[in-house]
C-alpha cells in the first residue's frame, strides 16, 4: 500500500496595492490523506474512492469526474500518458478553508490536485513544473503561487507563443473534461520571487459569512484605469514588499503602502461596509495594526498586526454587525514551506 499526505495552505491575494501580483500562503491547510490500496473496491470510473469533511461538505461532489481536486489530477495524469488513478486510490479530503471567501479555496484545490497526480502517477515533477499545470487551470498566479510555494510572494505570467496561448486559454470545461486536452503544460509559465517577512507580523482574517462569486468580483472592475491610479499602486507596491521584512515594522509606512485604487474601490458594492472598514481602522485607532486590505476578491478582510489581535478582530466584527453581517475570525501566519507531500 502506498500512503501519503498532501497539505496545501490557504492564501490571501491582491495584498494592498498588489492586485493580481502579491499573495501570502497562510497556515490553514487543505489536507488530502491518500492511499493506493488494491484491496479496496469502487464503482468510480477512474478508480478513485473519494471522501470529504470540512467546509462545503454538504455540496462538494464525490465523483472523481466532478470534484475539482480529482478532475485536476486526472487532467495532469492524462497529459502525461496515464488514463486513470492506480487501483484503487482512496482520497480523504479535510478542508478548513472557507469556500468563496477570498482565502484561496479553489486555488488550494487545484494545487492539491496537481500534487496528487504527481504523487500517484510517479511523474517526478518539481514544484515549479507542478506550478505550470496549476497555471493552466487557475490563470491568476498570485493565489496559486502563494499556495504552492508559500510565504509572501510576487508573481507574473510570461508572454506565451500563439500555440501556447491557444492551449492555456482554452475553455476550462473543455480542458478538464474526461476527453480534454492531452498536451503537456508549457514550461515555466509563471515566475515568482519570495519576499522577506518579519515573523512578528501576524495575519488576522475576518471572514464574513457570505460568499462573493469570482465572476461578480471581476465584473465590477473597470476595463481601463487612469495612469494616475496605476502609478499610485506601483509606488506603494515597491515600498510594501520591503517594508514587511524590516527588522522593526513601521506601522505608518506599511499602512500607507497597503492602499489601493485598482480593485477595492470597485468591490465596495459587493461587500457592505467595506469602504468604512478600510478607512476607519488605522495604526492610530488600533494599536498593533499595521495594514488592512481585502483578501483576494473578498469578502474576507486581512489585517497585518503585531499585537492586540483579539481587539482588532472584534472591532471589525462589530462594524460588520452594523451591516447585519456575521463574521468569524482566524489568526494566521505565513506558511513559509507552501504545499507539501509527505510519504508515509
Amino acid at each position: 500500500m502506498d500512503k501519503f499526505i498532501i497539505r496545501v495552505p490557504a492564501s490571501s491575494a491582491n495584498i494592498g496595492p498588489g492586485f493580481d501580483v502579491l499573495g501570502i500562503g497562510l497556515d490553514l491547510f487543505l489536507t488530502l490523506e491518500v492511499a493506493v490500496d488494491s484491496s479496496l473496491s469502487t464503482t468510480d470510473s477512474a478508480n478513485c474512492l473519494l471522501s470529504y469533511e470540512g467546509d462545503g461538505s454538504e455540496n462538494v461532489p464525490l465523483e472523481s469526474g466532478k470534484n475539482l481536486i480529482t478532475k485536476t489530477a486526472l487532467f495532469v495524469l492524462r497529459c502525461n500518458g496515464v488514463a486513470e488513478f492506480p487501483k484503487v486510490t482512496q482520497v480523504h479530503v479535510i478542508n478548513p478553508i472557507p469556500l468563496g471567501r477570498g482565502l484561496g479555496s479553489s486555488g488550494a484545490a487545484v494545487v492539491a490536485g496537481v500534487l496528487l497526480a504527481n504523487a500517484v502517477g510517479k511523474l517526478g515533477f518539481s514544484k515549479q513544473r507542478c506550478l505550470d499545470y496549476c497555471l493552466m487551470i487557475e490563470r491568476h498566479p498570485d493565489n496559486i503561487t502563494a499556495a504552492m510555494m508559500g510565504g509572501f510572494v510576487g508573481s507574473y505570467l510570461r508572454e506565451l507563443t500563439p500555440r501556447e496561448t491557444a492551449l492555456v486559454h482554452q475553455p476550462l470545461s473543455d480542458m478538464l473534461a474526461p476527453h480534454g486536452t492531452t498536451d503537456k503544460a508549457p514550461l515555466n509559465i509563471g515566475t515568482h520571487v519570495k519576499y522577506n517577512w518579519n515573523p512578528a507580523i501576524k495575519c488576522i482574517a475576518i471572514i464574513p459569512q457570505f460568499e462573493v462569486a469570482t465572476s461578480d468580483s471581476r465584473r465590477v472592475l473597470p476595463a481601463e484605469y487612469s495612469k494616475q491610479d496605476v502609478i499610485f499602486n506601483l509606488q506603494r507596491l515597491a515600498v510594501l514588499t520591503t517594508a514587511v521584512g524590516a527588522a522593526q515594522p513601521d506601522p505608518q509606512l506599511i499602512y500607507n503602502s497597503m492602499q489601493d485604487k485598482l480593485h477595492q474601490p470597485y468591490r465596495k458594492s459587493l461587500i457592505p461596509g467595506l469602504t468604512e472598514i478600510l478607512s476607519g481602522f488605522t495604526p492610530q485607532t488600533h494599536e498593533g495594526l499595521l495594514g488592512i486590505c481585502l483578501s483576494g476578491a473578498g469578502p474576507t478582510i486581512l489585517c497585518l498586526a503585531t499585537e492586540n489581535f483579539d481587539q482588532i478582530a472584534e472591532a471589525i466584527i462589530e462594524r460588520f454587525k452594523q451591516e447585519k453581517v456575521e463574521c468569524v475570525w482566524k489568526l494566521l501566519q505565513p506558511a513559509q514551506n507552501g504545499a507539501t507531500v509527505e510519504h508515509l
